[in-house]
């Protein structure tokens, strides 16, 4: 990690631009309304409100959420969080405002008027009791449930960006504290809207001046105004490398590192969602009208963790967001349902008796236990918890005790999901594990030996490239929409019941199916998403006419549409059988049973329903689909069949395809044939794998500026991570004449050639040496890092082409190659050649030395590599003493 002032001079977009602007132009429209409420006296009302909103939405929300989405693409872990967290912030707050305006009241005044549950009007002879709307209580109580959360959120933001630059620190410090006055303002005096203005205009300065240093950063290629480039702290003091994480110990991450890791913006939603309902759960909120809002807003951004998880190729958090995202939606409207109905109605309370959808959830935060095992403690912790949560939420505990239950258990989440977002994001932006998660519960082998159910040689096989890393997603959202779907004759006559079934149903089987469809054609396949597009209208038909339509009493006329609907059905999941049979026989099983649950909806359209036959298909469904998102969740965390799915019934003859060429030239580092070709592809322009003393290098010649700038999206490297030389030699350095000091050349000749590279001051030497056009794609604006390797090969290929420019040959936060076949296996498709040597001396990089201090008895170890720490400073401790 780059701890150095400056940043690389390659030219990349700056998404931190619009993030930060956005929030700067969201304060400014807060701080409009305050100061205007503290100047008249009157708080804004109606459309003013809602207008301001709008606003909200539009600039705070949408445009910051394209921000973080480019911060994802971007590999910046904590743009990426921060920003589309935000977002949801702005988002939630620009809803409560046009609830506020909706109310056409101030917030004060609406709490007044809604205080009471039943306005009753008396007179001599009667009581005329008028209901209120229970969705319009505790709108105050409902933003200060959502806003402590961001405030405790924003706050770590604030922290985590320390360790990255001092300009977003203010920004969300800023914003941290405007919060903490904004929610005071909701239930305090004038004074609390005096401070937040105040803040909010800070936001307003440090947002200006942030994008303004971001902008000119990325139009000159220079960092013009301070801010960017130097932390306030190195993210390092947080704590010593962890050796018992789960990577050391085995555990193989394969990952696609293009986008930043979408780990703590998980947990960052899981923090946001349980806390407000912790606050719903023990009474704070009479009502969940406008927390649903805050809610299903920080949901959108939960699956969009899951959606960018997917995309690097990681299926357990694919699996953990969406299951979660899934619950706290469901749950959501669920609550929204019954602050609808008031939950005091006897029929509510049968309806929700009735209800065993949530059954599905307990059963799959199990699995997902299982699925945990093979990452760290801290994962587990966070996952039996949510099993807990789903246990607290079962529809056959008691109302007196159910929220209470529910309650605690959304604490306990709550506060590790806030350790999770924090110890995710500092391990990310150190790219180490400084802050404690645990070790691996149970090795990588001894996890594999239990969970293999098929000792053939079909359970050693590698996973066919039908199975997909949603598959799981799919087998749990129609699991759960089957469960919930699930009811008696009797319960079918309880409009509580099934008013109460429509967000299980709906939101499972199609929105959040809907999804899934989206995951599978990015995945691609040769049937694509056909089956799970196919599904998502099956269960938004059976909600519409099962569950809505008996509440809305459809004619005769509507009944035969429904009729023709069904007969369609039946025919299109036929041609879906026929799909499954190419795939596996869990699936196959899944469409057959799903035709005879057709059969039943198309009977319950002519009112001769088997009540008895449905609920057994319905219950069939769910068991297969509980046992499909364990084996598919379970196989695609170890990319191997352990538990069968079976064999495709319906098998395809594939082709057998002759030896596939290597995607790149190759060149034997043993003949000087292979070195020359080498040396003429860097001379060309190209990027090639170089072997060195370490481990394998991506190589670049300085006198292609161009081809160094190729290296940074080759391997998806970070913009804030500079690029070091490499030269053949000290006696290069000595006859460019670079201003060094004596115990700066004495610690060279100790040092090089070997495993260690130093930083030192960029100068006019440069172009001496060789280094000519690259001088502002090398390093940062004030330094650069030199590497000798103790490497003759290497030696003679920068005799041959002068100064290149290199870095590990890894795509970057991936382990480093070790083999000339890893770097083949890896980049091959991106570069223009790799000289082949065998394996490395090494299995990790060098170590990197500051010395730009050392003229002061001052050096920093920036990484330790391949030689000790220990080592380096007895080398200079020697150094030192031999010069005085």
């Amino acid at each position: 990690m780059a701890t150095l002032d400056g940043f690389p001079a390659s030219f990349y977009g700056e998404p931190g631009v619009l993030g930060i602007l956005a929030n700067g132009i969201s304060a400014f429209i807060v701080l409009l309304q305050n100061f205007n409420t503290a100047h008249t006296g009157k708080a804004p009302v109606g459309v003013e409100n809602i207008l301001a909103g709008v606003h909200l939405i539009l600039i705070g929300g949408l445009s910051q959420l394209v921000a973080g989405l480019l911060s994802f693409r971007k590999y910046d872990h904590l743009s990426a969080t921060s920003f589309i967290g935000y977002a949801a912030l702005w988002g939630s707050y620009g809803a409560t405002r046009i609830y506020f305006g909706a109310l056409d009241d101030t917030p004060s005044a609406a709490m007044n008027n809604l205080s009471t549950d039943i306005i009753s009007n008396t007179s001599s002879n009667a009581t005329t009791e008028i209901p209120v709307c229970y969705l319009c209580l505790s709108v105050s109580e409902s933003a200060i449930a959502g806003l402590v959360p961001y405030i405790l959120l924003s706050f770590l933001l604030a922290f985590c960006s320390a360790t990255v630059n001092y300009i977003m620190p203010f920004v969300f410090g800023a914003i941290t504290a405007t919060l903490v006055f904004e929610a005071v303002a909701l239930v305090a005096s004038d004074w609390a809207r005096v401070v937040s203005g105040i803040l909010e205009l800070l936001i307003l300065i440090f947002a200006i001046y942030g994008s303004a240093a971001l902008l000119v950063k990325g139009l000159t290629q220079r960092l013009v105004l301070k801010g960017f480039g130097t932390p306030l702290f190195n993210v390092l003091l947080l704590g010593t490398t962890n050796s018992t994480n789960a990577q050391s110990i085995g555990q193989e991450k394969k990952k696609n590192t293009k986008y930043a890791e979408p780990m703590a913006l998980g947990f960052f939603c899981d923090t946001i969602a349980s806390f407000i309902f912790a606050f719903y759960s023990f009474g704070y909120m009479k009502s969940f009208g406008l927390g649903s809002a805050w809610v299903s807003i920080i949901i959108a951004a939960q699956l969009l963790s899951s959606y960018y998880a997917l995309l690097r190729q990681d299926c357990y958090y694919t699996t953990k967001f969406g299951l979660h995202a899934t619950y706290w939606l469901i749950k959501t409207w669920d609550e929204f349902v019954l602050s609808a109905l008031v939950v005091e109605d006897v029929r509510v309370v049968s309806g929700r008796e009735a209800m065993v959808g949530d059954w599905f959830f307990v059963a799959a935060g199990l699995v997902l236990c299982v699925g945990s095992l093979n990452t760290d403690v801290l994962e587990l912790i966070h996952n039996m918890l949510f099993v807990l949560l789903t246990v607290a939420t079962i529809p056959q505990i008691p109302l007196h005790g159910y929220y209470i239950f529910f309650g605690i258990a959304c604490s306990l989440f709550t506060a590790v999901s806030l350790y999770g977002t924090f110890t995710r994001l500092i391990n990310t932006i150190a790219e180490k594990s400084l802050i404690p998660v645990g070790p691996q519960p149970i090795s990588t082998d001894q996890l594999k030996k239990a969970l293999s159910c098929n000792r053939s040689k079909e359970g050693d096989q590698k996973l066919p490239q039908t199975d997909r890393a949603s598959d799981a997603l799919f087998y749990l959202s129609n699991g759960v929409a089957a469960l919930s779907a699930l009811h008696t004759s009797l319960s079918n006559t309880n409009p509580a019941f099934l008013h109460l079934t429509v967000p299980w149903v709906l939101i499972a089987g199609a929105i959040i199916q809907a999804y899934v469809s989206r995951l599978q054609v990015m995945e691609g396949g040769r049937f694509g998403s056909v089956i799970s597009s196919i599904y998502v209208v099956v269960w938004a038909t059976w909600t519409w006419f099962r569950f809505a339509g008996d509440l809305l009493q459809f004619s005769t006329d509507a009944t035969y549409a429904f009729t023709a609907g069904a007969i369609a059905f039946l025919v299109i999941n036929g041609f879906l059988i026929l799909i499954a049979a190419y795939r596996n026989l869990v699936l196959l099983c899944l469409t057959v049973v799903m035709e005879v649950v057709l059969v039943c909806f198309l009977l319950s359209t002519l009112q001769r329903l088997p009540y008895q036959l449905e609920m057994a298909m319905l219950a069939l469904v769910s068991i297969i689909c509980i046992y499909g998102f364990l084996a598919s969740l379970v196989n695609c965390i170890f990319s191997q069949r352990l538990l069968p799915m079976g064999p495709p019934l319906i098998k395809e003859k594939m082709k057998q395809d002759s030896a596939p060429e290597l995607p790149c030239p190759v060149a034997n580092s043993r003949v000087t044939s292979g070195l020359m070709k080498i040396a003429k592809l860097l001379e060309e322009g190209g990027v090639c794998g170089v072997p060195t003393d370490t481990v394998y290098a991506l190589a670049a010649s300085c006198k292609n500026p161009q081809a160094i700038e190729k290296i940074y999206n080759i391997k998806d490297r970070p913009a804030e991570k500079p690029i070091c030389i490499c030269i053949s030699n000290v006696e290069q350095l000595v006859a460019a004449k670079p201003p060094f000091s004596p115990l700066l050349w004495e610690f060279m000749r100790n040092v090089y050639p070997g495993g260690i590279s130093c930083i030192v001051s960029k100068g006019d030497w440069l172009f001496r040496l060789g280094v000519g056009p690259a001088y502002d794609r090398v390093g940062t604006k004030e330094s650069i890092m030199i590497r000798v390797p103790d490497h003759t090969v290497t030696g003679h290929l920068c005799d041959i082409t002068g100064p290149i420019a290199i870095t590990s040959a890894n795509p970057s936060g991936e382990p480093d190659s070790t083999h000339h076949t890893m770097v083949i296996n890896r980049l091959g498709h991106k570069i223009q050649g790799v000289l082949c040597d065998g394996d490395s001396n090494e299995v990790v990089a060098s170590t990197i030395v500051n010395c730009l201090k050392i003229d002061e008895g001052i050096i920093t170890i920036v990484r330790e590599g391949c030689v000790p720490a220990v080592k380096v400073r007895q080398i200079f401790d020697r150094v030192k003493s031999t010069m005085v």
